[in-house]
């Protein structure tokens, strides 16, 4: 079944027996995301509020928090076609008439994916006077604000027209102003550096809602080649429907969206922003973000308003983070040949700790195929990276873990690099976005060195190597080594 709306997909997950139904009235400051984490902890079902204080609009969170529910809403088939596409273009060199014609299957099944022009758009049947009217969360006790958790923020580029779907958070400012946490690294802020740089406003439409695709592309670490439009065609398994009307913005209208919030970021503009308690498990802190001068805001009829709630992991984002590697991670070789597979851990906040396996076919190239990844797109955020040539589960924390650790010699294979870029949200560095990454390089033969002793606690892990100065390494989560 393809889910084409989020009214379309609360339907389905009522049959399926996997929604709750609040119909008493929720306070949408802390209460909701309370009720939320607790039914996350419990690994319960999505929730739909029908009774939010201050807003007319139901509420759906946890619509992504399980295995079963983003199988409702994708299937198989997305996965099973990247994976497709992947042998196909690592076996199609050099090509043969007999290999040309084993892609017919694929190409009448990528003739669905694009985007369709459509006369008219569902999302601007309605308008609202203010963002006071919509039901935006405040989740934890010291955030700055309420926000818009789960926002698809769509910007174009001023030098190329490239388009970029994006999940930025979305602080309420006033009734027509919002803050934008756009950050360099991604591919909206790419777009209003440049649009500030020449000194113009960036046009911006912030959308809620829609299918289930949208929101699933609006966060997967894609190259900047690849349209994350395209990447939510797919997954829907139609074409996605496109309203160009210049009377709206000069920006595409995605014509199933619930909500539209258009408007336009200006230059040399910036307010505080946050703190958040975002993903890390931790608060972001207040610092100054652009901000977005909102035009009109626009819903469909029945609109339903989709949030969710972050913290320390695992959360509602965990089942999303694991079903973008498994729908992606095929596709690695592809881009980076020398990478047989990489896995983030979402345990750890995904950016802050990856392994993957490498070619190591000469000296070094293991280590080649380390700063390969660590150049790659959202990848470059990754803090500590292991890297290993042996064919290991890499879901598999411990063994990944071990196989690397009797393969390295820390002297020469623990590679720190200092005073580099790192994630915005990453505060273990001496400023904002600057900080220190780690390679363990573990590949070949087993090497003896010294007893290795590992002892975990809920938030430390500790690596006591008697022969060398090495102490303590740590990072925030319980990974579950036992």
């Amino acid at each position: 079944m393809k889910i084409k709306s989020t009214s379309e997909f609360v339907k389905e997950l009522q049959i399926q027996n996997e929604l709750l139904i609040i119909e008493e009235e929720v306070d949408p400051i802390l209460e909701l995301a309370e009720i939320q984490r607790r039914v996350v902890a419990k690994r319960g079902p999505a929730i739909l509020f029908k009774n939010v204080k201050g807003s007319r609009f139901s509420v759906v969170t946890n619509l992504y928090g399980s295995e079963r529910r983003m199988k409702i809403a994708f299937g198989e088939e997305p996965v099973r076609f990247i994976r497709k596409i992947a042998t196909t273009i690592q076996h199609i060199l050099p090509p043969t008439p007999a290999k040309i014609w084993d892609l017919r299957n694929i190409a009448f099944q990528a003739l669905k994916v694009g985007l369709k022009r459509v006369g008219s758009a569902p999302v601007l049947e309605n308008t609202l006077d203010s963002l006071y009217e919509l039901p935006t969360l405040m989740s934890w006790p010291k955030d700055g604000g309420r926000f818009v958790t789960l926002p698809l923020v769509y910007t174009e580029s001023p030098k190329t027209g490239k388009g970029n779907l994006g999940m930025y958070r979305i602080q309420i400012y006033g009734p027509m102003e919002t803050g934008m946490h756009i950050q360099i690294h991604r591919g909206g802020g790419n777009h209003y550096y440049e649009a500030e740089k020449e000194g113009h406003f960036l046009p911006v439409h912030i959308y809620a809602g829609g299918p289930p695709a949208l929101t699933i592309a609006a966060v997967a670490p894609l190259p900047e080649e690849i349209s994350e439009l395209i990447l939510a065609s797919l997954l829907l398994g139609e074409k996605l429907k496109i309203q160009k009307n210049t009377n709206v913005s000069p920006l595409p209208v995605v014509a199933d969206a619930d909500f539209l919030i258009q408007g336009v970021i200006p230059p040399k503009i910036r307010k505080p922003e946050g703190p958040f308690g975002d993903h890390y498990g931790y608060y972001a802190l207040k610092h100054d973000y652009p901000i977005v001068q909102v035009k009109r805001i626009y819903h469909r009829k029945n609109a339903i308003w989709p949030a969710t709630v972050v913290g320390r992991p695992p959360q509602e984002d965990h089942w999303i983070a694991e079903y973008l590697q498994d729908l992606l991670s095929p596709l690695f070789p592809v881009v980076m040949p020398a990478v047989k597979k990489v896995w983030a851990y979402e345990e750890s906040g995904v950016h802050s700790l990856a392994a993957a396996v490498v070619k190591e076919r000469y000296q070094g190239e293991a280590f080649t195929g380390a700063l390969r990844i660590l150049g790659e797109g959202q990848l470059s955020l990754t803090k500590v990276l292991l890297i290993t040539d042996q064919d290991v589960d890499l879901k598999n924390f411990r063994e990944t873990f071990i196989t690397v650790l009797e393969r390295m010699n820390p002297i020469t294979d623990l590679h720190i690099f200092a005073n580099i870029s790192q994630d915005t949200l990453d505060y273990t560095g001496p400023a904002v976005n600057q900080g220190s990454k780690a390679i363990f390089l573990g590949s070949g033969k087993k090497k003896t060195i010294s007893k290795l002793s590992l002892k975990v606690s809920s938030a430390i892990l500790h690596l006591k190597i008697r022969k060398f100065p090495i102490q303590e390494l740590w990072w925030y989560p319980d990974l579950n080594i036992n």
